[in-house]
Formats: structure tokens, C-alpha cells, sequence
């Protein structure tokens, strides 16, 4: 009887685990869905002044950042089945890929910014005074909406981080994986984000 209660209990915190991050995850998509929302009506007041402002980011680092998190999210499902089939080294090793390609893009996305950056182009930078309302909007868009989705990139790399030591001292199983689970859902998260950000920002030209 001791033994069906606490089954019945851990159950209850899986669910409750999983109805949770699915909560905070509607929260985030809120937080991103407003900006989208602020972009588009932008875009349709400055339109010309989105696509040129638009042809100056570099679409190469764009798509490849676009298959580092595509790939990353693929390896953190297999890494979710890895561990079901009681694979758990394997586990291990695709979560470190994951961090890997997270950190890959990051680092992408640290010297695109930087290049932007030495140009003058940046909020209140030496260039902006020759642009337009839109371009400056567009700019600030872009800061803002991918710097914040980077903050995300690197939450998630920490929560996969832990993962990885949960599983190395047995707190993540083939049969308890509830916390692998979420930290797979919260990367999904930030793979869909930036899916929607690399179109509005990089092919809109």
C-alpha cells in the first residue's frame, strides 16, 4: 500500500512538473508574441526601411545558427530516447553536442554583433544619426529581440548543463526523466524562436 502511494505521488509530480513548465512556457511565448506583434506593426510603417536595413546582417551566419539549433534540438529528443532505452552514456554524449551547438552559436552570434558593433551600429551609436526612423527601429528590434532570445540560449545550455550531471549521478533514469523532459521542452522553445526571428530579420530583403 506504502509502495502504490508514493508510485501514486511521483506521478503526480511528474505531471505537475510537466503542467508547470508547459505554464511558464505559454508565458514566454507571450513575452515573444507582444514583440512580434511590436515588429509587425513597425514593419508596416517602415517597410522599404526594414528591407534595407535588412540586407546589411549576414544571412550566412543567420542559416548556419538556423542548423546549429535545429540540430541541437534534434540531438536533446534523441538524447530524451537515449535515456528511455537505458542508453545513459550516449544520453550524455548528445547533450554535450547540444551544449556544444548552443555554445557554436552564441559564439556566431557574439562576432555578428561585434561587427555591427565596430561599425557604430548599435543604439545611440555613431552611424545611427545617418539612418532613418526605420532603420533605427529595425536595429533596435534586432538588438533587442535577439539579445533577449540569446539570454534564453544560454538559460538553456545551463538547465541542459544540469541534466547532464543529474544523469551522471543517477537523478535522471530510463524510468525518472521528468526534469529532461522539460529542459528538452524549454530548448524546443528557443530552436521555435528562433525560427520566427531568422525570417523577420535576415530574409526579409
Amino acid at each position: 500500500m506504502n509502495n502504490e502511494a508514493a508510485i501514486g505521488h511521483a506521478h503526480r509530480d511528474d505531471l505537475g512538473s510537466k503542467m508547470g513548465m508547459w505554464l511558464f512556457l505559454f508565458t514566454e511565448l507571450l513575452l515573444f508574441g507582444g514583440m512580434f506583434i511590436l515588429y509587425a506593426s513597425y514593419r508596416y510603417m517602415y517597410p522599404d526601411n526594414f528591407k534595407v536595413a535588412a540586407m546589411h546582417l549576414d544571412t550566412l551566419i543567420g542559416s548556419v545558427n538556423t542548423i546549429l539549433l535545429l540540430t541541437s534540438s534534434l540531438t536533446v529528443a534523441l538524447s530524451i530516447a537515449a535515456l528511455q532505452r537505458k542508453q545513459t552514456r550516449f544520453s550524455v554524449y548528445l547533450l554535450m553536442f547540444t551544449i556544444v551547438a548552443g555554445g557554436a552559436f552564441l559564439v556566431n552570434k557574439y562576432f555578428e554583433w561585434s561587427t555591427k558593433i565596430h561599425h557604430g551600429i548599435y543604439p545611440k551609436g555613431p552611424e545611427m544619426a545617418n539612418l532613418s526612423d526605420g532603420e533605427v527601429i529595425f536595429y533596435g528590434l534586432y538588438y533587442v529581440m535577439t539579445g533577449l532570445h540569446a539570454l534564453h540560449v544560454i538559460v538553456g545550455l545551463v538547465f541542459i548543463g544540469f541534466m547532464i550531471v543529474f544523469i551522471l549521478r543517477g537523478k535522471q533514469t530510463f524510468d525518472n526523466y521528468q526534469k529532461l523532459e522539460n529542459a528538452g521542452l524549454y530548448w524546443h522553445l528557443v530552436d521555435i524562436i528562433w525560427i520566427f526571428l531568422f525570417p523577420l530579420f535576415y530574409l526579409i530583403h
